[in-house]
């Protein structure tokens, strides 16, 4: 993982927007059913608003900004990498998280009693990233 990459990381995490601070209240420290989530967390050349590396599940957080053509397209591609890599990528826009937490948190309960393991062989065509637009 190259360092500088690591050093963003840091940084973003120290400039945690609300939308994220809400979500991570839910998701550290193991309180979300009991499994291990990061945040800001560098793979490959990306950095994962949040994963959780035993399921392969990254959650992503868009703002207003990801609407757009090319940050779409950038998302897309971006998704389809780390799917590549066996992750299974799941997207929720800010005004989502803080207008139906429970929804959000239950989609993402979801996600991981059906996610499997790194013991398993990584997903390959069958799942697909999800934006709950």
């Amino acid at each position: 993982m190259a360092k500088g990459l690591t050093q963003l990381a840091k940084g973003l995490r120290k400039r945690s927007t609300d939308v994220e601070l809400l979500l991570w209240s839910h998701l550290r420290a193991g309180r979300f059913e009991g499994m291990k989530f990061r945040r800001q967390h560098p793979i490959g050349k990306y950095i994962a608003d949040f994963v959780c590396l035993e399921k392969r599940l990254i959650i992503e957080l868009d703002g207003g900004q990801h609407a757009l053509p090319d940050e779409t397209l950038k998302d897309r591609q971006r998704d389809a990498w780390l799917e590549k890599e066996g992750y299974t990528v799941i997207r929720f826009w800010d005004n989502e998280v803080f207008t139906n937490t429970s929804g959000v948190l239950e989609t993402i309960r979801e996600r991981l009693h059906r996610t499997p393991s790194p013991q398993s062989p990584p997903l390959k065509g069958g799942e697909v990233s999800t934006h709950t637009r």
